[in-house]
């Protein structure tokens, strides 16, 4: 079996894993139908003539503008505690003195001094709650749906009907100045812009001074129709700092002084709308639903009356959307076509008139227009969509026709009907909250079949790794038929799907045509395996996991159906983690690995038969180091929101965030030790096998380049702990630091890697005379590269190299001795070569965490050596073949990567997503680009998948394993590593990793195996997230717990095998490099 053939398998067993998810996701994250019709004022929303009030005035569209212009100011993330008027303080009761409390105090004063001009209220965002996905909503009334999130980074023009489109069309002058989002949205539709980049979200203040440094000249030269300022300091600090840092008192500060000079220069004729698109959680963070992300201040002003009651005493609550037929009506404008908000009716009483009547038929003929608007809508959606619930559709069809006859009723006779015109606006408002509420649990709407189809394929890609593993290790087992023959079918079922595609006149999707291709491609391999199945053999045999195992796999499996244990997965993976572990140790012992059989059995009287205690205490002693690191790992948390008694760990947190400096210098140092104890820890490692004694440009690379790494590393974290505390005329040389370390730490990474694929063989290899009584032991070597005869002619062959080579040396030296020639650290090369690879993509991903996230990258590297060790023992070598790596090992490696995921401060859900590691390195941002911070913010949230893609380690490290058998004489200390013996004390060294060569044929298979069992736990976790969202789809939970978990789960498992594909590349080019290095000694002897 040839390597290239292994990687082009599980190069296919990865594509049928990515088409079932793209699949599923297709069905399960579906958009809605955005329609592009435009509401116009020379088409009215509904049939007849416009309603009273509506015609024959200056500006009048649907109905007359109370308003010529508008401000309005956008805060980003302005929660609504942040606005809320706090009670004077009752001397002798305690003061609640939190940072964000009370900092805007002119919208207090304004509502106590001037209470029918202004109104606050309290503004329920529908999730996703992030920025671009609340500026679609506030401009165009719509409900963004769940997969819009992704579209936060990368937004685009929105093609539905909106209120800035309206406000162009309508020859109004839209002045814009702030987040650069806009641009995108609403490509040349301002008059004029300032626009500033809103990624960085450390940078608290060039938005804000930028936008304050045109607001009020813009303002004051009256060049304008509706001003726009979207500021985004607030935002920015809580992502930095959370609403509990002093900095946000500050930034609210500043806010209240913007809005109080706007104030000031407001005129009669103009609105101040000032409101948050979305709140934040406690940890500063937004983009799901809990109340503190939902919910945000909306604050209206008008210098003029605008009420005619005083404000309630509790804020009302209003959805965020009813903000946009509000302002459309109030300025004379048609309501954007997709709009389902409902108008604030209190804003369109007559002021002006006493008469209660006027103002409540002022009232409903604003709701009256905006049902109509929105009834118009549902026919043209329901159209062109057909995914409306039919019942409730009907229902509420019904409950509009007969608002619209009574509100047509009462324009005839307008006078004395009072309680009839409450029920209008009551039928009116509950038309138009049932449509909202419809609209909410359609558009979560799914295809059923495409779910159906995805979850099919991960299932037939999971029973494929189960069944290719068992037949790998059977005799006259060949890759090249299962390869062929799956492309041959693959192209059948593109041409099938084109077809099937092309006769129902639906355009071609790649997705269901990499569907099935994939599916196609495995139909054949499953109908080969369900005939040759029959009744032939047991129906266990086709579950080769051992039982333990597969009880733990299976509790995993259905833990993905409860919301429960989704959100307290953290814990339950250390909890599984440790009971494999303690299994691990029990199958020892029940093996007689860990203890002698007989405890009883006196060594003095008897031969042993079986292990020794101190091997036993060893495994006992690394199970229990093992439960130990995974605890203190335990201790580096962050709680759901959903556990409100959880504390997240504060050692997650940067070191610029800490105020003691004592403490921060303490924990500095700590991160340090841990940086020098990881670095040591591989260099000694490495010397242990004799690697590091070798001249190969990665070994000393190693020497050099990674104390470099971590010095640079170290730098960095001293100036951004302390960049806030750097006196202004260093400032300019810190920040240019900042920028200088992480790209240079990086690029001697990407250096140290490019020479390791260089010259991945760190052998030393030497040439040297020995006394005549003694004769050097090479460290054998085995495997050639051409065929059978250099096996047993290769050491002749270097020896006759080697003498003809040195000869004029010898024959001027005149010694007497023989010439042998050592080869050392091929024991250990694989290993060596991995080894080193994963630490220097370590400290890449280390910069991208927060500095005390190094000792949960230390607690990683040690819990895997602790890991690799103990299966080791379990694990026997067996020549020359087949090797294996048991599922044991598999599992619990799969296990180990998901518990670091959780120990460096990840959760599932996308507020816990660390958006800073988008700027290390690029502290000013990157522009327009998108691709690059996606990078880095992705590298750092599967980092630990990343780094566990190490596992060809679980196939070498038992081999690596054999040079702690006893020996009759260790190597000798000093810097030549050669041990000569007597003849009568001749003992053959350890093959250690050259076993494998031995057998090239079990080593491919081997490594085959790995990659599919590797697949296959991972595969079952993604099968298991598809069927719940799918089962479960209606679940309250469906949004806010299994979807998230079902997209973290599908991008894992495409970093783990992207990984895992990498890994095995760098063990075969490892292998390759082996035989090559050979090979190069045999040509120059024929030469």
């Amino acid at each position: 079996m040839q390597k290239i053939s292994v990687l082009l398998f599980l190069a296919w067993v990865c594509f049928l894993f990515y088409a079932g998810i793209a699949l599923f996701t297709s069905g399960f994250l579906l958009t809605r139908l955005e329609l592009t019709n435009h509401s116009s004022c020379q088409e009215p929303p509904g049939p007849g003539p416009l309603p009273w009030r509506s015609q024959g005035e200056p500006g009048a569209c649907w109905m007359a503008a109370r308003f010529s212009r508008v401000v309005l100011v956008l805060i980003d993330a302005l929660r609504f505690d942040f606005a809320q008027p706090q009670p004077s303080h009752v001397p002798g009761e305690p003061s609640v003195s939190l940072p964000f409390l009370g900092k805007l105090g002119s919208l207090q004063r304004i509502l106590e001094i001037q209470p029918h001009r202004a109104r606050l209220y309290q503004s329920k965002a529908d999730p996703p709650t992030t920025t671009m996905q609340r500026l679609k909503a506030l401009t165009t009334g719509s409900l963004p749906t769940f997969i819009d999130a992704g579209s936060n980074f990368a937004s685009y023009a929105i093609v539905e009907d909106n209120l800035i489109k309206q406000l162009t069309s309508a020859g109004r002058r839209v002045v814009f100045m702030g987040d650069d989002t806009w641009k995108d949205l609403f490509p040349g539709a301002f008059s004029q812009a300032f626009f500033f980049s809103s990624f960085n979200v450390r940078d608290l203040h060039t938005v804000d001074n930028g936008i304050m440094e045109h607001l009020y000249p813009t303002m004051d030269s009256g060049e304008w129709d509706v001003l726009i300022a979207h500021f985004l300091g607030v935002d920015h600090c809580g992502h930095k700092h959370g609403p509990h840092h002093p900095e946000m008192a500050k930034k609210l500060s500043q806010m209240d002084q913007v809005i109080q000079g706007i104030v000031e220069r407001l005129e009669n004729d103009t609105l101040l709308v000032v409101i948050g698109d979305h709140g934040m959680t406690k940890s500063g963070d937004h983009g799901g639903d809990s109340e503190l992300e939902i919910s945000a201040a909306l604050f209206l002003y008008s210098p003029t009356a605008l009420f005619l009651r005083a404000p309630p005493e509790e804020p009302e609550v209003v959805p965020q959307i009813s903000l946009v037929p509000t302002l459309a009506l109030l300025l004379g404008l048609p309501i954007p076509f997709g709009n389902i908000g409902e108008v604030m009716a209190e804003l369109f009483s007559v002021v002006e008139d006493s008469q209660p009547h006027s103002s409540a038929l002022a009232q409903a003929t604003a709701l009256y227009l905006n049902a109509q608007q929105v009834f118009r809508f549902l026919h043209t959606y329901s159209a062109a969509a057909q995914d409306l619930q039919v019942e409730e559709f009907h229902r509420l069809n019904n409950l509009f026709s007969k608002a619209s006859a009574d509100y047509l009723r009462l324009l005839q006779s307008p006078q004395g009907a009072e309680a009839a015109l409450q029920t209008v606006i009551t039928e009116l408002q509950e038309f138009l909250r049932g449509v909202r509420a419809m609209c909410i649990e359609s558009w979560a709407r799914f295809s059923l079949v495409r779910m159906a189809g995805g979850a099919a394929l991960l299932a037939a890609a999971c029973f494929l790794c189960l069944l290719i593993a068992q037949w790998a290790t059977s005799s006259g087992f060949h890759l090249r038929p299962l390869l062929l023959i799956p492309v041959a079918w693959g192209l059948a079922g593109v041409v099938v799907g084109a077809g099937l595609l092309a006769t129902t006149e639906l355009k071609l999707d790649p997705v269901v045509l990499g569907a099935a291709a994939a599916m196609g491609s495995v139909l054949h391999i499953l109908w080969k395996a369900w005939a040759g199945w029959g009744s032939k053999r047991p129906l266990a045999a086709l579950l080769p996991i051992p039982r333990p195992v597969l009880l733990l796999l299976l509790i995993r499996f259905a833990a993905f159906f409860s919301d429960s244990f989704v959100v307290a997965e953290a814990r339950a993976i250390r909890f599984l983690l440790g009971s494999l572990i303690l299994l691990l140790v029990a199958q020892l012992h029940w093996e007689g690995k860990l203890l002698p059989p007989k405890l009883l059995t006196i060594p003095r009287f008897s031969a042993p038969t079986g292990p020794s205690r101190h091997k036993g205490t060893h495994a006992l002693g690394l199970g229990v180091g093992l439960l130990l690191c995974i605890r203190l790992a335990g201790l580096f948390h962050r709680c759901p929101e959903e556990t409100p008694a959880c504390h997240s760990s504060p050692w997650l947190s940067p070191l610029a965030t800490m105020v003691g400096g004592r403490a921060k210098n303490l924990w500095y140092g700590a991160c340090v030790g841990a940086l020098v104890a990881l670095l040591a820890a591989v260099r000694l490692w490495l010397r242990r096998y004799g690697n590091l004694k070798s001249p190969e440009p990665p070994v000393l690379f190693v020497r050099w380049g990674l104390p470099l790494m971590v010095l640079g590393t170290a730098a960095y974290w001293a100036l951004s702990s302390g960049a806030d505390e750097a006196p202004p005329r260093l400032r300019a040389l810190v920040t240019g630091a900042s920028v200088v370390l992480p790209r240079a730490v990086a690029g001697l990474a990407a250096s140290g890697l490019l020479l390791l694929l260089w010259r991945p063989v760190t052998v030393l290899a030497k040439a040297t005379m020995g006394a005549p009584r003694m004769r050097t032991v090479l460290t054998p070597f085995s495997g050639p590269p051409t065929s059978q005869a250099d096996l047993d002619y290769v050491v002749p062959q270097i020896y006759r190299h080697m003498q003809e080579e040195i000869r004029g040396r010898l024959e001027r030296t005149k010694s007497q001795g023989p010439l042998t020639v050592a080869a050392y650290q091929l024991g250990s090369v694989y290993s060596a070569a991995m080894v080193t690879a994963l630490t220097l993509l370590a400290f890449p991903l280390l910069l991208l965490h927060a500095e005390r996230i190094s000792l949960v990258f230390l607690l990683l590297f040690l819990q895997s050596f602790l890991l690799l060790h103990l299966l080791a023992a379990g694990i026997p070598i067996t020549t020359p073949g087949p090797f294996t790596v048991p599922w044991q090992a598999v599992s619990a490696w799969a296990l180990m990567a998901t518990q670091t995921f959780y120990s460096t401060g990840h959760q599932p859900v996308f507020p816990t997503i660390h958006w800073h590691a988008a700027f290390v390195g690029f502290p000013e941002g990157h522009g327009s680009s998108t691709w690059l911070p996606a990078l880095l913010v992705g590298a750092n949230t599967f980092a630990s998948h990343l780094l566990f893609a190490g596992c060809p380690l679980l196939l070498l490290w038992p081999f690596l394993c054999e040079s702690q058998g006893s020996q009759k004489r260790r190597q000798p200390h000093g810097n030549e590593a050669e041990a000569r013996v007597g003849p009568e004390e001749e003992e053959e060294e350890p093959l250690m990793e050259m076993r494998l060569r031995d057998a090239p044929h079990h080593f491919n298979v081997a490594l085959l195996q790995l990659g599919l069992k590797y697949l296959f736990v991972l595969g079952i976790q993604i099968l298991a997230c598809a069927l719940a969202a799918s089962i479960l789809r209606r679940h309250l939970m469906v949004w806010k717990v299994f979807a998230p978990k079902f997209i973290f789960e599908a991008m894992g498992f495409i970093v783990s095998s992207v990984g895992l594909f990498l890994g095995l590349a760098l063990v075969m080019r490892v292998d390759g490099a082996v035989s090559s290095w050979f090979q190069q000694l045999v040509l120059a002897q024929q030469r």
